[in-house]
């Protein structure tokens, strides 16, 4: 059997603190928006980070990224640091890593066509001619389906499926191996919805892409992932292939959200799972486990201690009563 291929991405002990200002712009707290996270990517895997409003997934793929800095641990790109330790990435290695927005509407400049904000990441990044660049972008234009003749138009003229296709062609122009998809179906109609997935497959293969895929849409990740990654107030508490993570989740926030979501006949995880209450202060967290506070089945020894994400390989649960 050969060997498994390197991963293309590894995060090591990542974490980002904010500080938060008081009276005179002291510091009265940190809120800890991604805390001692640590995971591997295979190439051509599609890594969904799932979890509520406020859990750190956004800011975890924005510090992977690079947009920001990280307070601790770095980031691996084919076994190079690409982030931490005062690391700072140049504008080739920048181009393999790259980022989708949520809104991709506001990421374009509005006083730009549309054929402007596409050579501008060429610009930035190359010193390409300027026939060669406009054939460059013609092309991946048609690549994810759009008419060329939307070139000369403005962001406003164009619809927000569209919109994303464009933020995608922006990316795709700089030839990246990793790209994080932040609520990627965010705001769209389910049919433009499904469209838009079908063209994320479609370019995976045409260009050999690794996706990490930030949503809170569990039958989108469920569709489209390879591993699930769950986060509550900024740490992994569980990990694992989508299938095992939906079909026996380990942990009782994993199981708390799919409680949630509806399936076919109205069938739902137990209602014992059931996700209630509000999350804790991300700047006062609890003692111990941080999910405690909401958890059907906690007990004393999950407030003295905070469990560590289980070593191995599988689904791995930070919880010192997985499965119970």
């Amino acid at each position: 059997m050969a060997d498994p291929a390197p991963p293309i991405l590894e995060v090591r002990n990542l974490s980002k603190i904010f500080p938060v200002q008081g009276a005179f712009g002291r510091v009265k707290a940190r809120l800890r928006a991604v805390d001692d996270v640590s995971f591997a990517l295979a190439p051509g895997e599609v890594l969904g980070l799932v979890g509520e409003s406020g859990c750190g997934k956004s800011t975890l793929g924005k510090t992977i990224m690079g947009i920001h800095e990280p307070s601790a641990g770095e980031v691996r790109f084919e076994g190079e640091i690409i982030a931490g330790g005062g690391f700072r990435r140049d504008n080739a290695m920048r181009a393999k890593v790259q980022y989708a927005y949520q809104d991709p509407g506001a990421s374009l400049d509005p006083r730009w066509k549309i054929r402007d904000s596409l050579h501008e990441p060429l610009i930035v990044h190359g010193n390409m001619p300027r026939a060669e660049r406009d054939a460059q972008v013609r092309e991946i234009v048609r690549l994810v389906g759009l008419p060329e003749t939307h070139l000369d138009l403005y962001p406003h003229e164009i619809s927000g499926g569209q919109q994303r296709r464009v933020g995608l062609a922006r990316i795709l122009t700089l030839r990246p191996k990793v790209v994080v998809l932040d609520e990627p179906t965010s705001g769209l109609d389910v049919s433009v919805q499904a469209t838009v997935l079908t063209l994320f497959r479609d370019l995976q293969r045409q260009f050999n892409l690794t996706y990490i895929l930030v949503s809170h849409d569990l039958a989108v990740v469920r569709t489209m992932c390879d591993r699930v990654a769950v986060m509550y107030l900024g740490k992994l508490v569980e990990i694992g292939p989508t299938a095992a993570i939906f079909d026996a989740p380990q942990h009782p926030y994993t199981r708390s959200l799919l409680a949630a979501t509806p399936r076919i006949g109205g069938a739902r995880i137990a209602a014992a799972f059931a996700l209630t209450g509000e999350p804790p202060d991300p700047a006062n967290l609890p003692s111990g486990c941080r999910f405690r506070t909401r958890c059907p089945k906690v007990q004393p020894r999950c407030a003295a201690e905070e469990p560590a994400l289980a070593p191995g390989a599988g689904t791995r649960a930070a919880c010192f009563f997985p499965g119970a």
